[in-house]
């Protein structure tokens, strides 16, 4: 039986662990020996794969060069972890652009590399310039997860496909109506600066005088980094902080709107999985106007492509929602369509094209 060996860094709740988790199962279904190589961390979404699980090191730290000097030793450890299938039938999926030891070890042993890459705001320049460079001498395939990441990180003279992420489920229900006595608007990221999170908090207090407004930050951070992370930042009374997660679903269903800050001078979503969960539920969305975001949504038609820095215009936007319910019957009800349009299924038919061909 053919083996294939699935390589992730950080195994947490966020996007790109959880479509890896997708990807197995098809793999599974097609019948190949499955092993996943990914961290030791908890209650993410790489816990429990089906096949071999294996643990690598790998550590972050708040200092950069302590971060740095993880990196480099965690890619040491996995590149002579990787070179025990030397011989052994496997091909070698490698998730986000980041594990470059896996992709170094599959060349040295001449097996096949596919790389599944999610992102394009790799920093410092040098280490993103030496990241393609490994894709660019090992991968016989590479997918992107929008046409947005295929034009800004394609690679010529290799085979490439652009495979959207998909939904798990597409909520089955009547377009919502906002609140009466509230209007909840909700943000899932990660606890970064660069995602926008103190736009959030910008926009909350710009709309404290109106009662109507409550605001849900879902963090993919533990109680204790987000604590150290708002440290001396007054928290508007309007916002509710909430570490991560493991079920999003009850955030959902109780949001009327859900927003993406991401700046987009900073980071550039190649996609946003949690803007098309929540149009799932339909949810109208406020998403950044640029990268895969503008793939998904059209501008006063599944909500609305505004940059985080303009927080007037947001809180403005915001407000008249609210207040107009025909309006978001109609985003509400365009959202929950858009979302059927990145099924599972069609997901895993692309998918099992490309690992089984």
């Amino acid at each position: 039986m053919k083996k294939i060996v699935f390589i992730h860094l950080f195994n947490d709740r966020s996007g790109s662990p959880k479509v890896l988790s997708q990807v197995i199962k098809v793999a599974q279904n097609l019948g190949f020996d499955i092993e996943t190589l990914t961290s030791s961390h908890k209650n993410g979404f790489l816990d429990n794969p089906p096949g071999v699980l294996r643990k690598i090191f790998y550590r972050r730290s708040e200092k950069k060069l302590l971060t740095l000097c993880y990196y480099l030793i965690s890619q040491a450890i996995l590149f002579a972890k990787c070179l025990q299938y030397r011989k052994k039938d496997a091909i070698f999926y490698i998730n986000t652009m980041m594990p470059f030891g896996a992709a170094l070890a599959a060349r040295l042993i001449n097996k096949p590399v596919l790389y599944h890459v999610h992102e394009t705001s790799i920093t410092p320049r040098p280490l993103k310039s030496f990241l393609r460079w490994i894709i660019r001498i090992t991968a016989s395939k590479i997918i992107f997860v929008s046409n947005y990441l295929l034009q800004a990180e394609g690679f010529d003279k290799k085979q490439q496909h652009v495979i959207h992420n998909a939904i798990d489920i597409c909520a089955e229900q009547a377009p919502k109506k906002p609140s009466v006595d509230s209007f909840n608007v909700i943000m899932i990221c990660s606890l970064k600066g660069y995602k926008g999170v103190y736009e959030f908090l910008q926009v909350a207090e710009s709309l404290i005088k109106n009662p109507l407004f409550r605001f849900t930050l879902v963090l993919n951070a533990n109680p204790e980094e987000i604590n150290s992370w708002f440290s001396g930042t007054a928290i508007p009374a309007n916002v509710t902080l909430l570490p991560r997660q493991t079920d999003v679903k009850i955030f959902y269903e109780s949001a009327d709107l859900l927003v993406n800050f991401t700046r987009p001078n900073e980071c550039i979503e190649t996609f946003g999985l949690t803007i098309l969960e929540g149009m799932s539920y339909g949810v109208p969305v406020i998403v950044p106007p640029v990268g895969g975001p503008a793939e998904i949504v059209s501008n006063d038609c599944e909500g609305f492509l505004i940059p985080s820095y303009e927080v007037k215009k947001i809180s403005d936007v915001i407000e008249r929602l609210a207040g107009n319910i025909e309006q978001y019957s109609r985003l509400s009800r365009n959202a929950h369509a858009r979302a059927k349009d990145f099924s599972l299924a069609m997901f895993e038919e692309k998918i099992a094209g490309v690992i089984d061909s």
